[in-house]
């Protein structure tokens, strides 16, 4: 499977930002330059892009030729050749669907409560990049026909652990902070802890299934 070509501009003296199509792209784009030891001290993906920096001013070249060899290449790991990016570890997150937007996701779906559950526990999503907060990753698999709005206010304080939606996201609040996604419920399980390596649980790469948990 042949790749897009990857759109390429300086990003200071020592980094390159490549532009990709989306989020999945730029994990395994991301993936594919790890494995090709590409010199670069950081290698992060993001929504569209993947960003390598610290790279010797003197070979910037070099690192513009491998990522011009990325279109001759399938990516590593590449889910059958689909273009969901590189497959990771299964991690199972044990939710309690009580979150204060899960009416209104209904609603906007045009369901019950418990087929938002139904459906929400029934995917199986991908950590596509982590951002916002430490520990944060962006959950890609929600179907676009799922799409829901963010908050038109967002609110100033969201407990951690708080399993969210918005636009085509998953997301879990790693820790308490402000946010604008809307709310299914809660989990207990650590997202962040910086005695675990890796320390975010949802390194990009890890495939993610919800559970439901009983409240008791």
């Amino acid at each position: 499977m042949n790749v897009d070509p990857v759109h390429v501009r300086a990003f200071g003296p020592t980094a390159l930002l490549a532009e990709v199509d989306d989020a999945a792209a730029a994990l395994a784009l991301a993936t594919w330059l790890r494995e090709h030891r590409v010199a670069a001290t950081e290698v992060v993906p993001a929504a569209r892009t993947v960003l390598l920096d610290g790279l010797d001013p003197a070979d910037l070249g070099g690192a513009r030729a491998l990522l011009a060899g990325w279109r001759d290449e399938p990516a590593a790991g590449d889910d059958a050749g689909q273009g969901r990016g590189p497959v990771g570890p299964v991690v199972e997150l044990p939710v309690v669907y009580d979150g204060p937007d899960l009416d209104d996701v209904a609603d906007l779906w045009g369901v019950s409560r418990e087929e938002v559950v139904a459906r929400h526990t029934g995917l199986e999503l991908l950590s596509v990049f982590c951002g916002f907060a430490p520990g944060f990753a962006y959950l890609s698999g929600l179907p676009q026909e799922w799409a829901v709005p963010r908050l038109d206010s967002p609110r100033t304080r969201v407990p951690a652990g708080s399993v969210a939606v918005a636009d085509t996201w998953c997301g879990v609040y790693p820790t308490v902070s402000p946010g604008g996604w809307r709310l299914l419920g809660r989990t207990r399980t650590p997202l962040w802890d910086v005695d675990r390596d890796p320390p975010a649980l949802l390194a990009p790469g890890t495939r993610v299934r919800f559970v439901v948990e009983d409240p008791s």
